[in-house]
C-alpha cells in the first residue's frame, strides 16, 4: 500500500507529465485559456489515463512481453510480441478516447464545442501514450501500481493545465509586453512552474 501511495504522489508532483517531461504540450498550451475548458479536458485525460494504463499493463504482461503467452501452453512460451506494443497501446487509447468524445458530446455539448479538435486529439496526446510507455519501462509489480501511476499522471496533467488556465485568465488583465503576449508568456510561465515543481524532488518517498 505504501508503494502504491508513493507511486501516486510521485507521478503527480515529481514525475509530472507537463513540468518534468513536457508531454502533452500542444493541448496544454491551446486549451489552457479558460479554467472551465481546461477542467473538462483535464478530467477527460484523467479518465483515459486511469483506464488505459492498467489495461495496457495487463496486455503487456499477459500478451506482449516475451514468455507472456506461456499461460496458453509450452508451445507459446517463446513467443515475443513486444514489437506490437505501440500499435496495441494506441488502439486501446483510441477506443477509450472515442468513448469519452461520445459521452462529452451527449452530456455537455457546450464543452464539446469549446474543446473542438483537441478532444479527439487526446488519442495522439503524447502524455497519454507516455503513460503506457513509462508504465512498461517501470515494470510495475502489479496492476494496482500501474493504476496508481495512471491515475496520478492524469491528476498531475489536470493540475498543470488548470493552474495554467487560472494564471492566463489573470494575466489577460495585466500589461504584458506585446512580443510576449499569448504563447510567449505561456512558455515562460510553464518554465517557471516547472522550476517550482522541481522543489518536490526533495520529497522522500
Amino acid at each position: 500500500m505504501d508503494n502504491i501511495l508513493s507511486i501516486f504522489i510521485r507521478s503527480i508532483f515529481i514525475d509530472n507529465m507537463v513540468f518534468a517531461f513536457f508531454f502533452g504540450m500542444c493541448s496544454y498550451i491551446a486549451v489552457s485559456k479558460s479554467v472551465k475548458t481546461a477542467m473538462g479536458l483535464g478530467i477527460a485525460v484523467i479518465f483515459v489515463l486511469t483506464v488505459t494504463v492498467p489495461l495496457n499493463y495487463l496486455l503487456n504482461e499477459y500478451m506482449l512481453t516475451k514468455g507472456a503467452l506461456s499461460w496458453l501452453g509450452e508451445d507459446f512460451a517463446k513467443i515475443d510480441l513486444s514489437y506490437l506494443s505501440f500499435i496495441v497501446f494506441i488502439a486501446v487509447i483510441a477506443s477509450f478516447v472515442q468513448l469519452v468524445e461520445m459521452v462529452v458530446e451527449k452530456f455537455s455539448p457546450s464543452l464539446y464545442n469549446q474543446l473542438g479538435i483537441f478532444l479527439p486529439l487526446i488519442a495522439v496526446n503524447c502524455a497519454i501514450m507516455g503513460g503506457s510507455l513509462f508504465m512498461q519501462e517501470a515494470q510495475y509489480a502489479n496492476i494496482g501500481e500501474a493504476t496508481a501511476f495512471g491515475f496520478g499522471s492524469g491528476i498531475g496533467w489536470w493540475l498543470a493545465i488548470v493552474m495554467m488556465a487560472a494564471i492566463r485568465e489573470k494575466i489577460s488583465y495585466s500589461n504584458v509586453p506585446a512580443p510576449l503576449r499569448g504563447v510567449g508568456i505561456t512558455f515562460i510561465i510553464t518554465g517557471l512552474m516547472g522550476i517550482a515543481f522541481m522543489t518536490f524532488l526533495g520529497i522522500q518517498l
